[in-house]
């Protein structure tokens, strides 16, 4: 799954947790993971395409993702962003997501 939020961007997948007890939740830009988890043992590198990891409890991450659409206070999305690089790599992601929406629309 994938979460963008206004202050970071995250990537939460089941994975390698025999328990399932636990999600990895990634990030590619530092800080993304402790500004959501503070307390989350952040491991750099890993050989994989995602720079940061680190082990979450699943419910953990429920209770902080329902918390952040409780704190939803803006009315649009991409002028909440504030980080100005951010910004722009997540203006990207909207114009793929429209450009798949007009194939749609196409048919």
């Amino acid at each position: 799954m994938w979460i963008f939020l206004n202050d970071a961007y995250l990537s939460v997948v089941d994975k390698g947790d025999t328990t399932g007890q636990t999600l990895l939740v990634r990030a590619r830009h530092k800080g993304d993971i402790e500004r959501v988890f503070p307390q989350a043992q952040v491991q750099v590198g890993g050989g994989t395409d995602y720079k940061y990891r680190a082990r979450i409890d699943r419910e953990a991450v429920a209770l902080r993702m329902a918390d952040a659409v409780r704190a939803t206070n803006y009315g649009n999305f991409k002028s909440s962003v504030k980080e100005r690089p951010r910004h722009d790599a997540y203006m990207g992601v909207w114009e793929a997501m429209y450009a798949f929406q007009a194939q749609e629309c196409a048919k």
